[in-house]
């Protein structure tokens, strides 16, 4: 059955297997995220929704960033509600439902006849993406070791601007139809998501479920075979990661459907300050879509025309813009895991300091002598290419992934949907204000994504736990600590033997296997093997 066609595959092509399917995942993401500039640009939905002029001139922006914005109404709660069906039904389950979502809610922004109609649509696609997103990095985190986890999710992640591109290059393509008036321009873009999501549909089954959702419900006999096909092999290190997510799946419970509100509200009993995690995740998000990625994403046509350019170089450069993060993606997954998570966000938020300053003070430069902006525009959009590549190499992968990392097995699916929620609200709230914070206060916003971005140094310095080389089971420790400080965090760890899962439960996994065979896995005969 192709439930069991993984198994006749390599570990290696197991792992190209996963990646494939979680690059498609993400890549509806990135395309539906980047799709809305190319829409907004299209003077027949303009019109055809009701927010500007027959010639594309948007007469109502706050319109205009509503529907834009709304899908991320949609986002927050299906990260939370696909992370709970993931928690409970398996994050392969999970994904298959989440893809038919999409795939509906693309369906019906292509067949948009009204402002409410495609707010309708936007809300369902929002839905499905919004569980894709939680549970695919999940999904990754899971299946990876500790020492390439932040690589592999870094990998996964080029589809979030592989999306963003093909969602620009395409509209630039279509943008010479009929001069950019034809009504194919933006339906086209927005059918195009469809693609990906039943691409989805139809591979998604052929996967295995992660070993730790399979430990945590009590198939122990599948997920010790499908961490050992993944590794590659049954050796000591296998048998001790097995050992830990059997220990930590012992002693786990399902989560309820209402479990969030319980994590945020302080009341939740299984795990260490699980609302402590829960807002570390949502106001990374936040900060994350506070550097300035959103309006470099979203507005990049905006602010080219600030800058000078013609519509058809516009489109060409915010093309250009989004394929930079492909090359900055990469960069993150060979320095996430060797440089560390924190690293990444104080090092990557700083760097982004820095060029949002010059490029402001170039855009400032530009309106004080406007015969200078054509000699200026050149260096103001070198700025905006660096500001993607820098973020796409820090920020753009670490935000997703710290999220997955900190929260319990039973929950780990649900616990995500907080990183996703401030993505969503973070992301929502800026697409929603930028053309506001750009007509009033035009280039000079710049100067107020470099204050943030100056902020978020010391919050990530003293806050954020390092999750870099450790397992999922063992980052349980650092939550001990009755303190939220970074440094107290490492010293609970430590204490606990950097976070000995095995030494710090004390016990042999007895667990009964689904054929009623007692299935055993002694510490001490992993410890014999490491000493061997």
């Amino acid at each position: 059955m192709f439930q069991h066609f993984w198994k006749k595959l390599s570990p290696k092509q197991l792992s190209i297997f996963i990646q494939t399917f979680s690059l498609i995942a993400i890549f509806f993401e990135g395309y539906d995220q980047g799709v809305m500039g190319g829409v907004n640009a299209s003077p027949n939905y303009v019109a055809e929704v009701g927010i500007g002029l027959p010639d594309g001139t948007v007469t109502d922006t706050t319109h205009q960033g509503g529907i834009v914005s709304i899908y991320y109404l949609g986002a927050i709660v299906g990260a939370f509600v696909g992370g709970w069906i993931a928690d409970r039904i398996g994050r392969i389950n999970g994904l298959l439902i989440a893809a038919v979502f999409a795939l509906v809610g693309g369906a019906l922004q292509a067949a948009t006849q009204s402002s409410d109609f495609i707010v309708v649509a936007r809300v369902v696609t929002g839905l499905g993406t919004g569980a894709l997103t939680a549970i695919v990095p999940v999904y990754i985190a899971e299946v990876s070791s500790a020492g390439h986890r932040g690589g592999f999710l870094g990998y996964v992640f080029i589809a979030n601007y592989l999306g963003i591109s093909v969602a620009y290059w395409l509209d630039f393509g279509l943008s010479f139809v009929d001069g950019g008036y034809s009504e194919v321009r933006w339906r086209f873009l927005l059918a195009f998501q469809c693609l990906p999501a039943i691409t989805l549909m139809v591979g998604i089954k052929f996967l295995p479920d992660s070993p730790r959702f399979l430990a945590s419900v009590g198939r122990l006999d599948e997920a010790k075979e499908v961490l050992e096909h993944i590794r590659g092999n049954k050796g000591p290190d296998v048998e001790r990661e097995f050992a830990e997510i059997c220990a930590v799946a012992e002693e786990s419970k399902p989560s309820s459907p209402v479990q969030f509100a319980k994590v945020l509200l302080g009341r939740a009993t299984n795990g260490a300050h699980l609302g402590r995690r829960a807002w570390l995740c949502l106001f990374l998000q936040i900060m994350a879509s506070w550097t300035g990625i959103t309006a470099v994403t979203a507005y990049s046509p905006v602010l080219l025309k600030q800058a000078g350019y013609s519509s058809v170089k516009q489109s060409g450069l915010a093309g250009g813009l989004n394929t930079i993060g492909i090359v900055g993606t990469i960069i993150s997954a060979q320095i996430v895991d060797r440089l560390g998570r924190r690293t990444c966000l104080i090092g990557g938020a700083f760097g982004l300091f820095l060029v949002n300053l010059v490029a402001a003070a170039l855009y400032e430069g530009s309106r004080a002598d406007p015969s200078k902006a054509a000699q200026i525009a050149p260096a103001a959009v070198t700025m905006l290419f660096l500001f993607n590549l820098i973020y796409a190499s820090t920020w753009g992968t670490v935000a997703f992934l710290i999220p997955t990392e900190i929260f319990p097995s039973e929950m780990r699916a649900q616990g995500n949907g907080f990183g996703i929620t401030g993505w969503a609200i973070g992301v929502g709230m800026t697409v929603l204000v930028n053309p506001i914070m750009f007509g009033v206060l035009e280039s000079r916003t710049y100067f107020l994504f470099a204050g943030l971005n100056l902020l978020w140094c010391p919050i990530v310095y003293f806050l954020y736990p390092e999750t870099a080389g450790r397992s999922l089971e063992s980052i349980e420790a650092m939550f001990e600590s009755s303190s939220p400080l970074y440094t107290k965090m490492e010293a609970t760890y430590k204490a606990a033997g950097n976070g000995d899962v095995l030494a710090n439960h004390r016990l042999s996994v007895n667990r009964m296997s689904e054929n009623g065979e007692k299935f055993t896995v002694d510490e001490d005969s992993v410890l014999d093997h490491e000493q061997v």
